[in-house]
């Protein structure tokens, strides 16, 4: 035996042939590679000149777009014509409530006319009834004797005998006998001495003044001892009267006396007047 039989060998193991050729082959195509790249130099890259389109869609947009705003106009004019409505349906209800309105104060004012009118009647046919009973007066007079003793009571019945004018002015003061006397009282159913003097005058269209002054000067003067129906007597002197009253004939007057006897019918004899004036 060889002494150096034991001795490890250092030699590599072949290694297999097809594993080599396999192996010289890579190398030699990468050294290859490795060689046309550098034999053509540094590689420089080129700028992109292709344009990409992108896809278009802006048709399919605008239809869409446009459905949009139609809707949007739509729902707007709805809106405003039921805003138009509902301003007509409230306005109509306001006119429909002031017509009622209207028409139940037209309902009123007429009932409470009727009512006037039936009123006025009332009084007038009341007033006419009183007028006809007084056609025929009667007055009741007493004396004293100048012994100082009191005579018998004597009735004398009379009619005034006006006419024309003056019997509707008579007929008219007769007419209110009964009624209050109230300062500045005008009628119809209260009077003063004057305003019923005027209103009695104004029945033949005559206006006098509204004062007892002015009145006992708005005619000719005339006597105590001449007078006719329809003359006004005046208490006081004439101009500065502090009482009017209305001559109706026999010896009677109609005046407003005062709030305690209202409207009176009285002979002379009751409360001499100092003067009368005749305007008729």
């Amino acid at each position: 035996m060889s002494h150096t039989a034991l001795i490890p060998s250092h030699r590599k193991p072949r290694r297999n042939a097809s594993k080599t050729a396999l192996r010289a082959g890579v190398a030699g195509g990468v050294l290859s590679t490795i060689a046309v790249a550098g034999a053509a130099g540094p590689a420089q890259a080129e700028p992109v000149t292709q344009t990409i389109e992108m896809p278009t869609i802006t048709a399919g947009l605008s239809t869409t777009v446009a459905a949009s705003a139609a809707a949007t106009q739509q729902v707007a004019l709805d809106l405003e014509t039921q805003a138009h409505e509902d301003a007509a349906a409230t306005s109509a209800a306001k006119d429909a409530k002031k017509a009622k309105a209207e028409a139940v104060r037209k309902a009123e004012a007429k009932k409470k006319a009727e009512a006037a009118a039936a009123k006025a009647k009332a009084e007038a046919a009341e007033r006419a009834s009183r007028a006809a009973a007084r056609t025929t007066l009667q007055t009741t007079t007493t004396g004293t004797s100048s012994s100082g003793s009191t005579t018998a009571a004597t009735t004398t019945s009379y009619s005034t005998h006006a006419t024309g004018s003056a019997a509707s002015i008579v007929a008219f003061a007769q007419a209110q006998v009964g009624d209050a006397y109230v300062p500045g009282g005008t009628g119809p159913n209260s009077w003063d001495c004057s305003g019923l003097v005027q209103a009695a005058f104004r029945t033949v269209g005559i206006d006098l003044p509204r004062v007892s002054q002015s009145q006992s000067t708005a005619g000719t003067q005339v006597s105590l001892s001449n007078l006719q129906p329809g003359d006004i007597l005046y208490w006081g002197s004439a101009g500065s009267a502090y009482h009017v009253g209305i001559y109706v004939g026999g010896g009677q007057f109609v005046g407003a006396q005062n709030s305690s006897t209202g409207v009176v019918q009285r002979p002379l004899s009751y409360d001499m007047p100092t003067g009368a004036v005749r305007v008729l």
